[in-house]
């Protein structure tokens, strides 16, 4: 009984000093958030039209290569790698090659695939490398009768200079 009580304690105090870490990281973390909000803004500078309008040249890529039917092209806006992350309405999904054919899965065909369009409404550049935008989408099917559309948030990284999608959480 005693040994129990010991082994109680003593996890319940590893507890309590892994919560008080935790919470200590989170008050440095807000302390510091003003001056690393400036310092993005002071590093970013005048590449934050640069980037913005890199993004957007892409995602309007993406949507004539879908308007298009051409699934393999409008791939080109995400990370070509097995990290990258997709979350859909059948959960998380890694992988390029993964998201292609589920793409390819879902939408067998033009005439499935309809009209895309994409409205950002928000879009923030994080850093000289990284950017979140977060919108809504829009998939009009004419052919079969049917409108879709949702919200997505992208998480895009300029990787080997080149701005790619590398978490997609669209729903």
């Amino acid at each position: 009984m005693i040994a129990e009580f010991r082994i109680l304690k003593l996890t319940s105090m590893k507890f309590l000093c892994s919560i008080w870490c935790i919470l200590i990281l989170l008050g440095c973390q807000q302390f510091s958030s003003e001056a690393t909000n400036q310092d993005i803004e002071q590093s970013v500078g005048n590449k934050k039209e640069e980037i913005i309008n890199s993004i957007q040249a892409i995602m309007l890529r993406q949507e004539n290569a879908w308007n298009e039917g051409n699934l393999d092209q409008f791939m080109i806006g995400y990370w070509e790698s097995d990290s990258l992350t997709f979350i859909g309405k059948s959960g998380l999904n890694y992988g390029w090659k993964n998201t292609l054919l589920n793409y390819k899965k879902s939408y067998p065909s033009v005439k499935d695939m309809g009209t895309l369009s994409f409205d950002n409404l928000s879009l923030e550049v994080l850093s000289e490398d990284v950017a979140l935008v977060i919108g809504k989408w829009r998939l009009n099917r004419d052919k079969i009768g049917d409108t879709l559309q949702g919200h997505y948030s992208l998480v895009w990284k300029r990787i080997k200079n080149k701005w790619v999608i590398v978490s997609d959480h669209s729903s």
